[in-house]
């Protein structure tokens, strides 16, 4: 969100992460991610900002309207060695790879002193609940 905010652009596979993790993760209405995003976005373009979040959101034509990306698992695939992170999240800066991918592990002290602040929701609690809001058991 701070590249965003600071560029008017993220990759595509950012924009994925990000959508899926407001819509299924914290379960807010695409339409919101979507309103955002075109304020910010220089390659704005109305009709694949709206269909894209809806794809993400399972709410379009999606084969798998229940996929949900984890964005630790994304971000150790696609960032392995956390230079992304460093770039935009400057206060995670000196922490090596596995770290950074999951600072909210980090010992309270820890985080505390990077500025670093608790996380908005547990990841495994969240997809439960997505899972059960779509009978997904």
């Amino acid at each position: 969100m701070r590249q965003l905010r600071a560029e008017g652009w993220m990759h595509n596979r950012a924009r994925m992460i990000t959508a899926s993790f407001l819509c299924k993760t914290l379960g807010i209405d695409w339409r919101a991610g979507a309103r955002h995003f075109l304020s910010l976005l220089v390659d704005g373009d109305v009709a694949n900002n709206q269909l894209n979040w809806q794809w993400v959101a399972g709410t379009g034509t999606d084969t798998r309207p229940n996929r949900v990306l984890n964005p630790v698992t994304q971000a150790k695939r696609y960032d392995p060695d956390g230079e992304y992170v460093r770039r935009w999240v400057p206060e995670l800066a000196r922490l090596d790879a596995p770290a950074i991918h999951e600072p909210w592990k980090l010992p309270a002290g820890l985080r505390a002193e990077l500025g670093y602040p608790e996380p908005l929701v547990a990841l495994d609690a969240a997809l439960a609940r997505f899972r059960s809001r779509r009978g997904l058991g």
